[in-house]
């Protein structure tokens, strides 16, 4: 179970990374309490929203009997990986500010703003990373996640207050993120067997 935890931790990471700078931008935006918590949920909605759309998907490509060729999609994030290395991403400061100022709820504002920032990185990961997992191991990385967002949460409330970590953050997570991808993309192929049968035609 620990290995699953890890695993979990690992993946939320990974596609959190950058978004925990988007956070402290909301979170530099609102005051109230009742608006932190919105934020909270809005980050629950917009989170849930894309994994739910993941667990769709590796549901259907559960259907494919040989599991190697799951293994197949490790390849999506060593491809985020290299992309976000030598293209980097886009500014999304605009994208904060423009949401979070409009006259709605702050909760859908986020949820908008996890959508539309988070949507590709997400699928990209979790799809292939939840079609190596058995049902009880997708319980528990939801569990996981849930926790981890969590933290994530109290992190960017926390740090908006701390501008050195901010900049460290935004200088090297990029770096941090692609690294991570590429390790993850590895370990589904290794995982799922696919690397193995790739290497047995050779």
């Amino acid at each position: 179970m620990g290995k699953i935890i890890l695993s979990g931790a690992t993946a939320y990471i990974s596609t959190s990374i950058d978004y925990l700078i988007i956070l402290m931008l909301i979170f530099s935006q609102v005051r109230s309490h009742k608006q932190r918590w919105a934020v909270y949920l809005g980050d629950l909605l917009g989170t849930g929203t894309l994994v739910l759309a993941a667990l769709i998907l590796a549901f259907i490509l559960h259907l494919v009997p040989a599991e190697w060729v799951l293994g197949i999609l490790g390849i999506i994030p060593i491809l985020m990986g290299l992309k976000l290395l030598i293209k980097g991403e886009e500014d999304t400061d605009d994208i904060v500010h423009e949401t979070v100022s409009r006259p709605r709820g702050v909760m859908l504002h986020v949820a908008t703003i996890t959508i539309a920032t988070c949507g590709a990185d997400n699928i990209g990961i979790y799809v292939p990373f939840f079609v190596t997992l058995s049902p009880s191991a997708i319980v528990i990385v939801l569990l996981t996640f849930l926790v981890m967002l969590t933290l994530f949460f109290i992190a960017g409330y926390s740090l908006v207050k701390v501008p050195i970590i901010a900049g460290i953050l935004e200088k090297y997570g990029r770096w941090l993120t692609a690294a991570v991808y590429i390790l993850i993309g590895l370990y589904i192929m290794v995982e799922s067997g696919t690397l193995t049968k790739f290497l047995s035609l050779i």
